[in-house]
């Protein structure tokens, strides 16, 4: 290949980042410009941030396009005559007249085994559901969402420890390892799309903040799964009757992190939270768990010990 393959780049999250910066340092590629979603409000104080991507994609120079609408970008992307349309974690689907557009393809890298958990949720879904792997699958994007016909797909093992946070960042640097080979290969002819089995598709929705509520009737394995699922986003959280301390509203329970063995008792309420050989445990549906850390509404996070030493009066109330 004597000329470079141009390449437009679409993405918002920080899984992207390490596959743009790869195709960066290939000589064989050339990323005419970057385009994520517009800057936006975050936090209580709403300050105005950038997304990962463009953060990434300033450092390196590059054209930043944020159109609210993809297709308001059209134009911009019609004069840069990309060769591939590269799509990673942008959260709106590409319409058919972008689709078209590239001379090769317009291909999205996905954070899980396609046709399994098609949609936003897809590396939670795979700890919840105490799957034992989880992978990367590179698409030719049709109109559908992540229906379109896979290219490649790469596997990996779930550790008993791995959070929604962990498991992300192992897929974004395996996207890396598949990415680059796949549109080379692409490109010589040596990959055939193949279509998805849609007898085996599942969708898996975005999380609201809503969604880390913890269900305390669930046994304690299923919560176990379900808080490393929600950690660092949307959290895991219970809701706490504050009347020990004089309040008479709730407040705010976040469990950061619990230990992965569970332990067999079932003596106290559903929620209720007690000692258990000097550590911090809460009583399930089915069993118990040790929380290792946690957080208050306001407070610093703080490991079960401190929380036993300043807030002993807690002990024995009922998460809800």
């Amino acid at each position: 290949m004597n000329n470079k393959i141009r390449i437009i780049f679409i993405g918002t999250a920080d899984f992207g980042i390490p596959s743009l910066s790869a195709l960066i340092k290939d000589k064989q590629f050339d990323v005419a410009a970057v385009i994520t979603q517009p800057d936006k409000k975050v936090s209580r104080k709403q300050i105005i941030t950038p997304p990962p991507i463009k953060v990434e994609a300033l450092k390196l120079n590059l054209l930043v396009i944020q159109p609210i609408k993809i297709d308001q970008a059209f134009e911009q992307i019609k004069k840069l005559q990309p060769d591939f349309i590269i799509v990673i974690a942008y959260a709106q689907l590409i319409p058919k007249t972008i689709l078209s557009m590239p001379k090769y393809s317009c291909l999205n890298v996905h954070g899980s085994l396609l046709p399994k958990y098609r949609g936003a949720a897809c590396v939670q879904a795979a700890i919840l559901n105490d799957d034992k792997k989880t992978g990367v699958t590179i698409i030719k994007m049709d109109k559908g969402l992540d229906t379109g016909s896979m290219l490649a797909q790469k596997a990996i093992n779930i550790a008993s420890s791995d959070t929604a946070g962990t498991l992300y960042k192992k897929l974004s640097l395996l996207a890396v390892e598949l990415l680059i080979p796949t549109l080379k290969q692409y490109i010589t002819g040596k990959i055939k799309p193949e279509p998805q089995n849609e007898k085996q598709a599942s969708f898996v929705r975005k999380l609201v903040k809503e969604d880390g509520h913890i269900d305390w009737s669930k046994s304690a394995k299923e919560i176990e799964r379900f808080i490393r699922a929600m950690t660092p986003w949307p959290s895991a959280f219970s809701k706490i009757r504050n009347e020990k301390l004089e309040m008479k509203n709730y407040i705010l329970f976040k469990i950061l992190e619990v230990e992965h063995k569970t332990i067999s008792i079932n003596q106290f309420k559903i929620g209720e939270l007690f000692l258990y050989n000097k550590n911090l445990a809460v009583q399930s549906g089915e069993k118990a768990l040790i929380i290792k850390k946690l957080q208050l509404a306001g407070k610093k996070e703080m490991n079960s010990k401190e929380f036993i030493n300043g807030y002993s009066d807690l002990i024995g109330v009922t998460l809800v």
